[in-house]
């Protein structure tokens, strides 16, 4: 009975996509690894390498369905990734479950805990094996799945906040909603729509998945038809309940449009393209996503199309005291001094330079002067990106970071190097002290 319920997740699927045509895995191709590390669930493990890769590729995790392989995704629905990949030169880890039914596991214990020893574990090893062997852009880890993998998907983002930093989601349900207790894979109840929560409920097992987490959690996109009657359509809103919770968020969208006739997107925090958390419903649709066209705007939301301008993702290093520009504590909070930390690759220490002169942490908070302030020994703070210059930064070639309303530079606070030295707004006086490095 199990494995005939988690089939019946991937037949709508496959009648969704049964014309598309399979295609060969281009450039690089698509390779299966053998250890990769832990695996306690014998996942398979596949990469796609594009023949270029970027000096700092983003990761993408790739999750296939019910029923579903590496290779059905990789040259089926998901094939528009790999196109990307090719064009913009990020790296793709596709796992694939081999119990029966080929489902993954989001319902037991181990499953939903971080480390916990199931596939949520095995994934995890594929991401760092990745990682050690390209110079993978830390600030640009993302996952996207469909049926299962989107459930998957929303289990990872949860479960490893500090790892990815944005995810989508297709015909998924809310982190935990899938859990059981007797060692199931399947749970009817949530499939049928009918684990209604409160937002701060879906967060708390969010928050139970990583005990003790104080930093911040993924953006993500989430997709639903609604007339999916697979993972009932109510599990939509119950996603975005979750989300919305986890950043902080209003359930009342900051922005609402139609990109296309069926489609109702709705944004919640940020309002451009890389919102905090973004849904799009579509009309008169059952469980068939993504359909053609969808995977471009999941590109452009997951950062995986090498951003506008420019722009970087990386540490920003103060040159004297060989530390990183870091926010204690992994803090979101509005008005949090950054200090100099030991390097790590944490989410709080990667900064996003835009062609707007900002410098972004966590996508949606930017660094500035406190309150404006003009005068030597004002704090360099986190807030909500607003456009105001005194949330402008210039490099110079000599490395000094120049604030565009004060035109003052970012500094150590009384020329400290330790760790915890606060950062702060100084005189530009060409010194060792004043100057950062990128990378």
């Amino acid at each position: 009975m199990k494995l005939l319920l988690a089939l019946m997740m991937v037949l709508p699927l496959m009648a969704g996509t049964a014309l598309l045509t399979a295609r060969p895995a281009s450039a690089a191709g698509l390779t299966k690894i053998g250890a990769f590390g832990a695996n306690p669930t014998n996942l398979n493990m596949y990469l796609y390498v594009p023949a270029t890769v970027a000096p700092r590729p983003a990761l993408l995790v790739l999750v296939h369905y019910c029923g579903g392989s590496a290779g059905a995704i990789f040259n089926g629905n998901g094939h528009d990734y790999a196109t990307a990949a090719d064009r913009y030169g990020f790296v793709v880890v596709v796992p694939e479950a081999t119990r029966d039914g080929h489902c993954f596991d989001v319902s037991t214990k181990a499953g939903l805990t971080r480390d916990g020893g199931s596939d949520s574990t095995g994934i995890m090893s594929m991401v760092a094996w990745a990682r050690q062997r390209y110079p993978v852009d830390p600030g640009r880890i993302v996952v996207s799945g469909f049926s299962s993998g989107a459930m998957m998907t929303n289990v990872l983002a949860a479960g490893y906040p500090d790892v990815f930093s944005a995810g989508a989601a297709f015909s998924g349900v809310p982190a935990g909603c899938f859990a059981t207790t007797n060692g199931s894979l399947w749970n009817s109840q949530c499939a049928g729509g009918n684990v209604i929560k409160t937002a701060q409920q879906w967060a708390d097992l969010a928050h139970a998945m990583y005990p003790g987490y104080p930093g911040g959690y993924p953006r993500m996109q989430l997709w639903h038809g609604n007339q999916d009657t697979t993972l009932a359509y109510p599990n939509y809103g119950e996603e975005i309940k979750q989300w919305t919770a986890l950043r902080g968020l209003s359930q009342t969208p900051s922005f609402t449009d139609h990109p296309q006739q069926t489609w109702t997107r709705t944004r919640y925090g940020d309002t451009g393209t890389r919102a905090t958390v973004e849904g799009i419903s579509i009309a008169g649709t059952g469980h068939t996503l993504p359909q053609a066209g969808m995977l471009a705007y999941a590109i452009s939301f997951l950062g995986l199309d090498g951003g506008s301008g420019g722009e970087t993702t990386g540490p920003v290093r103060a040159v004297a005291a060989g530390r990183c520009l870091d926010v204690p504590g992994l803090s979101q909070a509005n008005g949090t001094q950054v200090a100099l930390w030991d390097c790590n690759g944490g989410t709080n220490q990667q900064w996003t330079a835009t062609s707007g002169k900002q410098l972004r942490v966590y996508g949606t908070k930017c660094l500035g002067a406190e309150s404006g302030g003009t005068a030597p020994g004002t704090k360099a703070v986190i807030g909500d990106c607003t456009g105001a210059d005194s949330q402008q930064w210039t490099f110079g070639a000599d490395g000094t970071v120049v604030n565009v309303h004060s035109g003052l530079c970012l500094a150590a606070s009384g020329g400290g190097t330790a760790n915890g030295t606060k950062v702060i707004t100084w005189s530009c006086d060409g010194g060792a002290l004043q100057r950062w490095s990128r990378g």
